[in-house]
């Protein structure tokens, strides 16, 4: 990995040289923000969906600071404009939490693209679904809950015009491989992911659909039985979700040489995702946007008779106003193919990668799911697995505790003036578990209400926020204050 990264810098400081003119994009975020609540954790909202920047204590002061730069350059000067589309995007993000006693990288990464086609190397903040970035309760698959997985992929950014449709039908969609770390049953597991997207449409309706894939494989740890396949065979099992036996049921037997009646592997890695379908209309005025996320954890739950989803409308204001952007979702997952006989899925859990779809302790996906750190916050019986106790001690299917919801989120951004927005966000859910102490449900409530002010002419801003859960999971109530600085330096030759 970093051969890649120095053989990427350095061809693109050679391009640079050769090419001479460029322009510059740069941003420089420094900031502080303080956080304090009345129980020894935050509200959902102020910590949830911030990309694990939030330590979730009782209270604690974050410092970061956030760079980024971007150049663009013409490939073929003489021939073409300046300005070809083609850049080199690189950035990092250093934050100080938990009272001073921890410092990360929440982002550093180098992309070199070509119009919407990317190559991304690092850690950097994605959102993969058509969800609202700022007002949704998080997409099914990576919604920003979680610190930033280190990977390598290559994208297309942006819905992009497929050849000889005269602009009707477009694409995008990514292949990345990741790591994740030790920090977990599995240790130095890999990521896979892969997602794409189609649209139909180019004037004021368009029509959208994809599929997102995502796996853990690979892995190792000295107490497991067998040995997980982690060479180009494996990835290529991953990528093509191949019924293939990786160390993890039979110790890699072919799954064609088993006996009569031996139980056969599911697919190599823990695999997962959500397939996607929305609709777009643009008016003069406003953009109105609706989605529907139906969540998977094996090849059986993709299925019209699957109910589960996370279904959302919006709309935006295309002009400034009062009313910038407002948001209205439903999630279920109480499902779970139970159409299935004596075969149920858990969303985000598994019996070989125990720790599930959780990265550093948070959920990747959406952080409406409780898993064992959160839930012990609310729950002195719970406790978080540790994750170098011995094989036999850690349960599968068993870190992710409550998947089986339904609940209802809205959310609306307003500008009473130039110089202020407002943010609120509200939740109410029904968690149903499976696992005790959940059952047979617990109702709650999570609720944010945020304000930013721009003070005139000064590059600054400040944030203040309050929020609230309150029900059969927790009574909290929580704020945090805060101030940015901001520069910005665009198209400097």
């Amino acid at each position: 990995m970093r051969f890649f990264i120095a053989f990427i810098c350095l061809s693109q400081l050679i391009v640079l040289k050769s090419y001479g003119q460029f322009t510059d994009s740069l941003k420089i975020n420094i900031g502080t923000i303080y956080t304090v609540a009345s129980e020894d954790y935050q509200p959902l909202w102020i910590v949830s969906n911030k990309f694990g920047s939030i330590a979730d204590q009782k209270s604690d002061i974050i410092s970061y600071l956030d760079f980024q730069n971007r150049h663009s350059f013409n490939l073929l000067p003489g021939i073409f404009e300046r300005d070809s589309g083609a850049y080199i995007q690189y950035g990092f993000s250093l934050i100080n939490n938990q009272d001073f006693q921890s410092t990360l990288f929440q982002q550093g990464y180098i992309k070199a693209g070509y119009k919407h086609l990317e190559i991304r190397v690092g850690r950097f903040k994605e959102i993969i679904g058509e969800v609202d970035p700022e007002l949704s309760s998080g997409s099914l698959g990576i919604s920003g809950n979680a610190l930033p997985i280190p990977k390598i992929g290559i994208s297309v950014t942006e819905f992009t015009d497929l050849p000889f449709t005269n602009g009707w039908l477009q694409f995008k969609g990514l292949i990345s491989h990741g790591w994740l770390g030790d920090n977990r049953f599995m240790n130095d597991a890999y990521l896979h992911e892969k997602t794409f997207y189609m649209r139909l449409g180019k004037k004021r309706l368009k029509l959208f659909g994809g599929v997102q894939h995502y796996a853990a494989w690979g892995g190792n740890r000295s107490d497991f039985p067998n040995k997980l396949d982690r060479d180009w065979g494996g990835f290529l099992d991953v990528l093509l979700v191949k019924e293939e036996d990786d160390g993890s049921v039979h110790g890699g037997q072919d799954p064609d040489d088993l006996p009569t009646g031996a139980i056969r592997p599911n697919r190599a890695g823990d695999h997962r995702g959500s397939v996607e379908l929305g609709f777009e209309w643009e008016g003069e005025n406003i953009l109105i946007k609706g989605y529907n996320q139906t969540p998977f954890d094996m090849g059986i739950g993709i299925s019209i008779k699957n109910i589960d989803r996370l279904a959302g409308f919006s709309i935006e204001n295309k002009h400034n106003g009062i009313f910038r952007r407002g948001l209205l979702e439903y999630i279920y997952t109480n499902q779970m193919t139970k159409w299935v006989p004596d075969h149920r899925e858990s969303y985000y859990n598994n019996g070989v990668y125990k720790t599930g779809w959780e990265y550093e302790n948070m959920i990747i996906g959406t952080p409406l799911f409780t898993n064992r750190v959160r839930a012990s916050h609310y729950f002195p019986e719970i406790e978080p697995y540790d994750w170098k106790a011995p094989n036999e001690t850690i349960r599968g299917n068993d870190n992710i505790i409550n998947n089986r919801i339904q609940g209802v989120h809205f959310g609306f951004i307003l500008a009473p003036s130039s110089r202020l927005t407002t943010k609120t966000m509200v939740s109410l859910v029904r968690n149903y578990g499976p696992k005790s102490p959940f059952l047979p449900h617990k109702d709650q409530l999570y609720s944010l209400q945020e304000i930013t002010y721009y003070p005139k002419g000064r590059g600054i801003q400040i944030i203040a926020a309050i929020g609230i859960d309150y029900g059969e999971l927790t009574k909290n109530i929580g704020g945090m204050v805060g101030v940015e600085w901001q520069f910005r330096s665009l198209n400097i030759k």
